[in-house]
């Protein structure tokens, strides 16, 4: 979508402030108040787009969350620097704690975030120079996006403050309780129905417009809450309506994630991005996850410094089938530095596309696509009845990796194959953390986790440089599926709990 557009109507929940201009040279909303922005189908249109520029915030930093803290991947340490022991490591040991940074981040920046999207909802019933069908459609984009927001926070904190409009007074902020899963899961139920029934096409839209929400998308998304919720006959009927929209999968696995082909047949949404310029939309990803020391070798720059995180484990490299062609475009076991020799520390390869200024790469982030709808579906039918007729879905994705397809299995056979399944394809999207959580119960995820946490121990997928193991690390008592609530909430808000463990 070329209409990004940063504009911060409200930080957090009290102060407005001003707002940052992207690489559309629109109008600066700036001069004029919140209350007297909001006028006009332009005005909406810039706060829609400034919702969706915060989104980039939100992914920026979801490997730690949702990739680290699983089996996936891992972290390549630098003995020199332990200031991140508390922070980003963390989510590797499971050590995380109520006074985490990272944590305190994710937490301000998803509510800064849903509050700008409730403000915004607050005034477009009142703009009249606009047809009720844009309007419609803006009100349906920013349901879908606060939808998003709070599906992650319920995922990882459990209940979950809930807030649907403006707060009346800065008092209201420091007087919220955290809502139980059922009514955060109701919103957002309601939200995601309400944007799929106003939402145009992917198709729909024209080229200036790609990459906004699509039916398509609320429709994946309300799919996916159905499976967490283990409603599985409303997530099979959600998802059925999808099959029929033209979605397709990308005959090149490869070519999913280029940015050549962004937005392609198979994306039902991903966040938007733009590199090869200095005007802020860029991505930066390959610089994070390539091995510390690469320097040119992976990013093509030689005075480049990546950063070591979100290393795929052994664990997840052994996951891939002999011959699956995902597995070289997902990850790569090492890499060729300077001097020509191997250095065999492994590295996530899905967002590793030639650029052409140091650190502004053009890759977008996958958020929702149709090999996930499709092994959604086989899971949901599964669950009902048994494989039946959802072997012809996760072929459809097997087979476009040149694997061969299922059959006879049972229905806990099938069940394990689409975990297997699901992994590989959708390895390093950040999706794993979550669909362990679903489809394991926590005594299974205590079992797991600390299995996958003593092998690392034994023998870790990168060399520690010395730094030693501390007692704690790597040891999942369970509780540790849910995140903490910020120690800062707690101080400023009594009325929150805080998670059991913490």
């Amino acid at each position: 979508m070329k209409n990004l557009y940063k504009i911060a109507v409200l930080a957090g929940v009290l102060a407005i402030v001003s707002c940052k201009k992207s690489f559309l040279d629109l109008s600066d909303p700036t001069k004029k108040t919140a209350d007297k922005f909001y006028q006009s189908e332009d005005e909406i249109r810039q706060a829609v787009s400034g919702a969706y520029s915060s989104l980039q915030s939100h992914v920026n930093s979801q490997y730690i969350f949702a990739e680290m803290s699983s089996d996936n991947t891992t972290i390549q340490l630098d003995p020199s620097d332990r200031g991140q022991t508390d922070r980003a490591e963390a989510f590797e040991f499971w050590n995380v704690t109520a006074t985490n940074v990272n944590v305190a981040d994710l937490y301000n920046q998803s509510y800064n975030a849903l509050y700008n999207i409730n403000y915004a909802l607050s005034k477009i019933g009142g703009v009249t120079a606009i047809s009720q069908q844009k309007k419609d459609q803006y009100q349906a984009e920013l349901e879908f996006m606060r939808a998003y927001y709070y599906f992650n926070l319920v995922r990882y904190f459990g209940p979950v403050v809930l807030i649907t409009e403006p707060l009346a007074s800065s008092s209201d902020a420091f007087q919220t309780k955290r809502s139980p899963e059922k009514e955060v899961y109701d919103q957002i139920i309601k939200d995601l129905t309400d944007a799929a029934a106003k939402l145009p096409a992917k198709s729909e839209y024209s080229a200036a417009d790609v990459g906004r929400a699509s039916k398509g998308a609320a429709l994946g998304l309300l799919g996916k809450v159905y499976l967490t919720t283990k409603d599985y006959a409303k997530a099979e009927g959600t998802l059925r309506q999808i099959l029929p929209m033209g979605y397709v999968l990308v005959g090149d696995y490869a070519a999913v994630f280029d940015p050549k082909s962004k937005n392609n047949s198979e994306s039902l949404f991903e966040v938007q991005y733009q590199g090869g310029n200095n005007l802020g939309e860029w991505s930066s990803f390959i610089y994070t996850f390539a091995p510390r020391g690469s320097a040119g070798a992976i990013t093509g720059f030689p005075t480049s410094r990546p950063q070591g995180w979100n290393i795929p484990t052994k664990n997840m490299i052994a996951e891939f089938e002999p011959n699956d062609e995902r597995k070289a475009v997902s990850l790569q076991e090492g890499y060729t530095n300077a001097d020509g020799l191997f250095v065999g520390i492994p590295y996530v390869n899905k967002y590793n596309h030639p650029h052409t200024i140091a650190g502004r790469t053009d890759d977008n982030w996958p958020v929702l696509r149709y090999s996930d709808v499709l092994l959604m579906l086989a899971e949901a039918i599964n669950e009902q009845t048994g494989p039946g007729d959802a072997y012809q879905y996760i072929n459809k994705v097997r087979e476009r990796a040149h694997l061969i397809g299922l059959s006879g299995l049972s229905q806990d056979a099938f069940r394990a194959a689409i975990r297997h399944e699901r992994r590989v394809e959708l390895a390093f999207e950040n999706d794993r953390w979550f669909d362990m959580k679903r489809a394991f119960t926590n005594a299974q995820m205590i079992t797991l986790l600390n299995t996958h946490g003593q092998a690392e121990k034994a023998q870790p997928t990168v060399d520690r440089g010395g730094v030693p193991f501390s007692p704690n690390d790597y040891r999942f008592d369970g509780y540790e599926a849910l995140y903490p609530i910020p120690d800062r909430q707690l101080f400023l808000d009594k009325n929150l709990i805080q998670n059991p463990g913490y």
